[in-house]
């Protein structure tokens, strides 16, 4: 069960985050840099049961995609230090296969399957429950791409979110969008380098997947495995978490020995 429940959260809005290569303009580096030169829903299309919401972890926000201020098309914009009970109306718009596989922001990849989202000010990675107003449809996302740079649009869903708020087919709806207060964050924007000291696995709404976990890994491990309750305002979630460990060179280790379990690396967290 954990297999499906960890995160392979991802999300993105290429043009919106990235600078352009030296050598080319901004125009010309968009011009090659998608497949597709219009957006569009992809050939294979989903239901709103298709889609889960994504499930919020204790991430560290670092520099990468927060950098503060920043400009658009003539606009700064600034990072929301205190984003905390976060809660706002407006018009949200969708992304999808033009964008599909492309880096967002902070450097992941965009799924359009996957329940993510685009934000001018809020800091990447976090989480909010996005609401659609004419629906009461809502659906978790998590936040880790800047957007949407185009008229008074409040947030850009990727089109697996469209479609479980169901207005993909309408293009736009009038939703709010709440922030998720996730216990844990370390919301300094760290450098690049910054020291990881555990490794996130997953986080669970049922304590007894966790523990679960907690056990399998546990029994090949030299590091300590905990599991810790994370308060997302709506539930309460159990994480799991290896480390502390000493530096570096462990970390790597202790990735490779997740490996050759047959677990995935886990999510670094300082």
């Amino acid at each position: 069960m954990w297999r499906i429940l960890a995160l392979l959260l991802l999300a993105g809005i290429g043009l919106h985050g990235c600078s352009s290569p030296k050598g080319k303009s901004g125009d010309e580096y968009q011009a090659t840099r998608y497949s597709q030169s219009q957006d569009a829903a992809p050939p294979k299309h989903i239901g709103p049961d298709d889609v889960q919401d994504a499930v919020p972890r204790a991430d560290p926000i670092l520099a990468a995609g927060n950098r503060s201020p920043y400009t658009v098309n003539g606009v700064s914009y600034e990072i929301l230090e205190d984003y905390r009970n976060y809660r706002e109306r407006g018009t949200a718009s969708w992304y999808g296969s033009k964008f599909h596989g492309h880096e967002t922001s902070n450097g992941e990849v965009f799924d359009l399957y996957a329940a993510s989202a685009a934000h001018k000010t809020l800091p990447i990675p976090c989480y909010a429950r996005v609401t659609n107003l004419a629906n009461g449809r809502s659906v978790v996302v998590r936040v880790n791409d800047r957007g949407p740079f185009h008229g008074d649009r409040l947030i850009d869903l990727s089109y697996g979110a469209a479609v479980k708020l169901g207005y993909m087919e309408h293009g736009t709806a009038e939703v709010e969008v709440a922030v998720l207060n996730i216990a844990g964050v370390d919301d300094r924007r760290g450098a690049p380098g910054t020291h990881y000291r555990f490794l996130q696995l997953g986080a669970f709404g049922a304590e007894s997947s966790a523990l679960q976990l907690q056990a399998e890994l546990q029994a090949f491990l030299q590091v300590p495995v905990s599991v810790s309750e994370v308060d997302t305002s709506d539930r309460l979630l159990y994480r799991v978490r290896v480390g502390p460990v000493a530096n570096a060179e462990q970390l790597a280790m202790v990735q490779q020995q997740l490996r050759d379990g047959g677990y995935p690396p886990g999510q670094p967290l300082p």
